[in-house]
């Protein structure tokens, strides 16, 4: 009898070392899988960390040139707004000028036709001389 039950010992410590065995090598392949899955979150995560850092450099960047150019475009309005004024500034002087020239245009018309006038009547004085 004591033989039999040295064997159900042996029977039951056997199984109980193969369930052992097979739940080693479950939490291994386990464990190694998620060993995997870290390392391609980690490369994943780098990855995207220098994705992040390149963008952010990028747009530090852009800000900078966006900053220039918004300087750039400040002294543009500056410079345009001064040429709206010279602008301004040469047509009042321009339409001065026609006006003057209108006027001188004017007195030119006036003065011809008194010349004519005086001419007119001086010729009549004259002829009514000869007579």
């Amino acid at each position: 009898m004591e033989e039999a039950i040295k064997n159900k010992l042996i029977l039951i410590l056997s199984i109980l070392c193969v369930i052992f065995v097979l739940s080693l090598i479950g939490s291994c392949s386990n464990s190694f899988r998620q060993g995997n899955l870290r390392n391609k979150e980690m490369i994943t995560r780098l990855d995207l960390e220098e994705k992040m850092s390149k963008y952010l450099q990028e747009k530090a960047a852009l800000d900078k040139k966006i900053s220039s150019l918004s300087g750039e475009l400040t002294e543009t309005k500056t410079d345009l707004e001064a040429t709206k004024k010279a602008l301004v500034q040469e047509q009042l002087v321009s339409q001065s000028l026609k006006d003057e020239l209108n006027k001188i245009t004017k007195l030119k018309e006036t003065l011809e036709e008194n010349l004519k006038e005086a001419l007119v009547s001086g010729k009549s004085d004259k002829s009514k001389r000869m007579r």
